[in-house]
């Protein structure tokens, strides 16, 4: 069927290739990778070169894609340098490999790193700018309508460098909602909130205020108690008041539940 023959006992094509995510759980996914891609460190641990570009998320004005001005490849090319974001092009350009094994005679002769993934706007920017992105090695470009989990983090890793229209960037809260209004197009989707306003545990851990609780004098009990719970609140019923007072009038309404 290829060449150097067949495979024996090859898997069948009946099998169940693709697992069912639920809907939620891939707008969770895709958002997670959006605001991953605002990180500078997780661009920087990804290989990107965004060490010219002067911020992340970078935004570029729409009126220097609309139409036909970056139609062609040169175009295309002069405004990513532009942006600074030739460094890049030129890290993709170098990245260019043979692929070890069969995969050579099967069409994947050769790989290469991911580069920029620019987001555009249909309604505003039009479809003229992918002809003059497409030919540009490592460049790819999605519609902020149709954002790929594929695209924003390939093989799994978080951080791909996106350069964003500003008509499409401002489509972003329509789309996708905020923490506190629904979004239009996805029905009932609010952003995910933070579950802790400070990511890095380790200097949460560290910081003053927790460490002088946790390392208060001995005579302090009453700090003490506070800042280490050893006691059960579930078996010791002091401890269950101390934390929840109203504990108590919950007891008395179920045992007269049973009396009754």
């Amino acid at each position: 069927m290829c060449r150097s023959g067949r495979m024996f006992a090859p898997t069948k094509i009946w099998r169940k290739w693709h697992v069912k995510v639920n809907q939620g759980q891939k707008r969770y996914a895709t958002c997670s990778a959006l605001a991953a891609s605002a990180a500078a460190p997780l661009l920087l641990a990804r290989g990107h070169q965004v060490m010219t570009i002067p911020e992340v998320p970078l935004v570029i004005d729409s009126a220097l894609v609309e139409g036909s001005s970056v139609a062609r490849t040169a175009a295309a090319i002069a405004l990513l340098k532009a942006v600074g974001a030739g460094p890049e092009l030129e890290k993709v350009k170098g990245s260019k490999k043979l692929r070890a094994g069969k995969g050579k005679l099967r069409g994947r002769r050769h790989r290469q790193r991911r580069g920029p993934l620019v987001v555009y706007n249909p309604e505003v920017d039009g479809k003229e700018l992918v002809k003059g992105f497409r030919n540009i090695p490592g460049v790819e470009t999605s519609p902020v309508s149709a954002l790929n989990l594929l695209q924003l983090a390939p093989g799994g890793h978080l951080g791909r460098f996106v350069i964003w229209t500003s008509a499409a960037f401002k489509a972003l809260d329509e789309i996708y909602g905020t923490t506190t209004t629904a979004s239009t197009h996805k029905k009932d989707f609010l952003l995910p909130s933070n579950v802790v306003s400070q990511a890095d545990l380790t200097r949460l851990i560290n910081s003053s205020e927790i460490q002088s609780s946790l390392n208060a004098p001995k005579g302090d009990a009453v700090t003490r108690r506070s800042a280490v719970q050893k006691k059960n609140p579930l078996r010791n019923k002091q401890v269950l008041l101390r934390l929840n007072p109203y504990a108590k009038v919950f007891a008395q309404e179920a045992q007269k539940k049973q009396e009754a």
